[in-house]
């Protein structure tokens, strides 16, 4: 397919070659910011300070890390201590190891590779099987790589972080592997067939690198190439064509950014039995300009506005799903939120989109409220959508010039996950669960009717609990969603311990999937769980996520608090008894929101979260969220995002509950220095806190699962402690 691109385009190649520096240095002269206390208005003036606790954000400064280890002497004992501690871990790791939890794979040519890990390979292994073995209760599983022997034999902490496969022969890989959970990873070039790296084979050594195949001898590579080649986000600016056999510091640089931009990157698609491969500038987190690479080596860029997300291919056919309205040169006008389609050759050479049609709109299509995300097989492409936060799953086949639109049958009220869909065949994998219904894993092949294939055994009783879906009013009269998991016939009393959660962020969805390890561990210590669908979210589509987004982000806010006063005034529970979770950005949530009502909660769980954020645009990954919250740097941004950023906000004189603020220093995305420096300004006030360092994990907050079980174990004991103890 590649060969019909012989021809001349209007894509302009290398557009964005501008010198720059690379990612700021963490530790730099004392930083003044902004400090001052928490007001239910707008923050009209704040007190400018020195930050005392900017040298916590040496991430592995001998400094920083005695002060962690002073804090772990005393949380460990407190929550690790606890009588009940050990019960709660060894029911949390039987959950999470369990031999029969499905084993989720993705679909190669007929066959399904998996990754797994259990209490005999912690870090884990790579295995295949056949899709006809596969569906037996015993796979015949055939193990391709060991990463507990290989981090053994190597002497190195390896945590798997996936492969990047060549579309049209995907026994061609490159495997990711990261120190200790970091995002920064290794990549080595890995034969799936001969089950070994190849000797002599592509290497890129630690970096946030982005890649994918050209061919079997050519890679795209974005990466850590010294200094100027990283943007202020501290991802890849500049990208290369390698071919096999050179040296990458001399393989040729196809385009550079700006140093301002999120990253630049690539992937590859297979379409009609060809690999094509896409060159990606973000300038941040939604917006985006795609390039196909010719074979001559031009970018052909692709005639799409600059917040329409690029999807993939199914034939001639480029699909497109938009973040907001399009309105063509012609009038024609296309909704945010749609999944659209284009003939992507004719587009590219004529730079304007070319046979556009809509696949699924959902403001004209009852069945959806929002597109969650699309698989592309063979001959169709499948569509994931929200209806009110549940799931269900379509079937899009071009028609001529439109597209023929079916539902799969599948159970309702829970949540759809497209886990793999084959290229090479009209095959898909796609699980079902819901809060108190474990995971099916369905296969469908062409319009045979969904098989159930493997079928997860409840975890605990289910038959005691009930799920409830309503809706709070929040301040400006928003109706917002959210889920209740309770025991039957619970009393309306204000009595029972309950922990709530929410994301709020980055169009991400918080859908009803099975009870996790910590929260079954949870419901069955007599809590009862509540999922708030704020703001911020994917929900309701991307008007969802951007009616919260820079000035408007205490909508986030006012939405969870509005699910909280309704659930206290519900009677289900009271502030002595309500307990919130938040990790990353929802970690930011949580602490935010306890700055601000305080009185309303008795326990905050805040995992490697977001905290100052008037300084975040400047740790690590901060700098790629800037059109989430806004850039600190202008006075405008600065002074909306100072009225919620709390660790400008914390105050002595308020009467906060016991935080329990945990994160690690191999988490490369969201900076550690944000849970430390919180915590060591409530102590500094004289607030109680709870702080906890684990020396790995990453983002995910476990390098392997039993470091997971004994995290999760430390907040079930934490909400016990405040919720139903005292």
């Amino acid at each position: 397919m590649r060969a019909l691109f012989k021809i001349q385009t209007h894509a302009i190649f290398g557009l964005f070659f501008i010198a720059g520096c690379g990612a700021p240095e963490e530790n730099s002269e004392p930083l003044e910011i902004a400090t001052g206390v928490a007001t239910s208005d707008d923050v009209v003036a704040m007190e400018i300070l020195e930050d005392p606790f900017i040298w916590l954000e040496e991430v592995e400064g001998t400094n920083s890390l005695a002060w962690a280890a002073e804090q772990n002497a005393l949380s460990i004992p407190r929550l690790q201590g606890d009588p009940r501690f050990e019960t709660i871990r060894s029911e949390i790791e039987a959950v999470l190891t369990s031999e029969d939890r499905i084993p989720s794979g993705s679909l190669v040519n007929g066959r399904v590779y998996n990754f797994w890990q259990d209490n005999d390979h912690v870090r884990g292994i790579l295995r295949r099987t056949t899709l006809e073995s596969y569906a037996d209760d015993n796979p015949d599983w055939e193990t391709v790589l060991d990463i507990d022997e290989l981090a053994t034999i190597e002497n190195a902490n390896w945590v798997y972080k996936g492969r990047t496969c060549l579309p049209s022969n995907p026994t061609r890989c490159l495997i990711h592997l990261s120190d200790g959970g970091k995002d920064a990873v290794v990549i080595r070039e890995f034969d799936l067939d001969a089950a070994n790296f190849i000797d002599g084979g592509f290497f890129v050594g630690e970096a946030k690198t982005n890649i994918d195949w050209v061919d079997a001898n050519t890679l795209l590579v974005g990466s850590d190439f010294g200094e100027g080649s990283l943007t202020t986000s501290g991802y890849a600016r500049t990208l290369r064509l390698w071919k096999r056999g050179a040296a990458l510091e001399n393989a040729e640089q196809i385009i550079e950014t700006v140093v301002e931009d999120m990253s630049v990157g690539a992937f590859s698609v297979l379409a009609d039995e060809s690999d094509l491969s896409f060159v990606v500038r973000r300038p941040d987190f939604f917006t985006e300009e795609t390039w196909l690479l010719t074979e001559q080596g031009i970018l052909a860029k692709l005639p799409l506005q600059i917040d329409a997300n690029f999807q993939g291919v199914l034939g001639q056919r480029g699909l497109v799903l938009l973040r907001s309205d399009w309105t063509l040169a012609d009038g024609e006008s296309y909704a945010a939120g749609s999944l659209v389609s284009l003939d992507l050759l004719a587009s590219i050479r004529t730079q304007t989109p070319v046979a556009i049609t809509t696949v699924l709109n959902p403001k004209t299509n009852d069945q959806l409220d929002a597109i969650s995300s699309i698989g592309i097989t063979s001959d169709s492409v499948y569509v994931t959508a929200l209806k009110d936060v549940a799931g269900t799953l379509l079937r899009a086949r071009p028609d001529e010039d439109s597209w023929q639109i079916s539902r799969i049958e599948l159970p309702e009220n829970g949540n759809i996950q497209i886990i793999s869909a084959d290229h090479s065949t009209d095959s898909l994998l796609v699980n079902y669960e819901s809060f108190l219904i474990p995971d099916t894993l369905y296969l469908i092949e062409g319009e045979v009717a969904p098989e159930p294939i493997k079928a997860l055994q409840h975890r605990f009783d289910a038959s005691d609990f009930v799920t409830e879906q309503h809706f709070a009013s929040s301040a400006d009269g928003t109706r917002i969603p959210y889920f209740v998991v309770r025991p039957v016939g619970v009393e309306m009393d204000g009595t029972n311990p309950t922990e709530m959660t929410a994301y709020g962020g980055f169009e991400i969805s918080r859908t009803p999937t099975y009870m996790s390890a910590l929260d079954q561990v949870w419901l069955e210590q007599g809590g009862i769980y509540v999922l708030a669908n704020i703001r911020g979210g994917g929900e309701y589509g991307p008007t969802w996520h951007q009616s919260a987004l820079l000035e408007n982000r205490q909508r986030v806010f006012d939405d969870f608090i509005a699910v909280a006063e309704d659930i206290i005034s519900s009677g289900l529970t009271s502030s002595e008894h309500l307990g919130i979770r938040g990790g990353s950005n929802g970690g930011l949530l949580v602490t935010a929101v306890m700055v601000q009502r305080p009185e309303m909660f008795s326990a905050i769980i805040s995992a490697v979260p977001l905290i100052d954020m008037l300084r975040y645009h400047k740790l690590l990954a901060g700098a790629s969220w800037t059109a989430e919250y806004g850039n600190p740097d202008i006075p405008e941004h600065r002074a909306f995002i100072s009225r919620y950023s709390p660790y400008q906000l914390v105050s002595p004189e308020a009467d906060y509950p016991e935080i329990f603020l945990w994160t690690n220093p191999k988490d490369d995305r969201v900076h550690p220095g944000h849970a430390r420096k919180m915590a060591a300004r409530m102590l500094e006030q004289g607030h109680d806190i709870i702080y906890f360092e684990n020396s790995e994990g990453g983002h995910g907050g476990g390098a392997n699962l039993n470091q997971l079980a004994v995290t999760d174990a430390m907040q079930i004991v934490y909400f016990l402690q405040q919720l139903v103890d005292n």
